[in-house]
């Protein structure tokens, strides 16, 4: 995400002091060293007021030269076993990318690059309560809101 974009329900770093820059839109973004380090693999933050039908959320980055695999997680709380895998590895090696998930009444729709790769449907009755969001795997994280 361009950290100056950032809207009071976005995306924040397990980092007390990235937080009130973040939570806080009357104070100064983080500097480049700071966002650097702020979207370091792995990723763990927190989604400020937790998901709801509507809300989007976009992990931009490029993908390692020799890729194994790599996970993007919702959940609320502590991590729990994914939810799904797919087959193949739709990403080319050193190239950007564009995942989004939007979140809707009954589940979230996957895209990647534009194209709708898979839904899932939600576990939880209440939406607000998945509130953190963790990334890992063969990637740099370039931009995420």
């Amino acid at each position: 995400m361009a950290v100056s974009g950032m809207e009071k329900d976005g995306i924040n770093a397990e980092d007390d002091h990235l937080d009130d820059s973040f939570g806080n839109p009357g104070l100064i973004s983080p500097d480049k060293e700071d966002i650097s380090r702020l979207l370091t693999v792995p990723f763990n933050g927190r989604i400020k007021g937790g998901m709801r039908p509507g809300k989007k959320i976009i992990v931009m980055g490029i993908v390692d030269p020799e890729p194994d695999s790599f996970d993007v997680s919702l959940t609320c709380g502590p991590w729990s076993e994914e939810e799904v895998s797919i087959p193949y590895f739709p990403f080319i090696q050193d190239q950007p990318f564009r995942i989004e998930i939007h979140c809707e009444h009954q589940r979230f729709r996957i895209f990647v690059d534009g194209h709708q790769l898979f839904d899932f449907y939600h576990k939880v009755k209440s939406l607000l309560s998945i509130d953190m969001i963790r990334i890992d795997g063969s990637l740099q994280i370039t931009k995420l809101g």
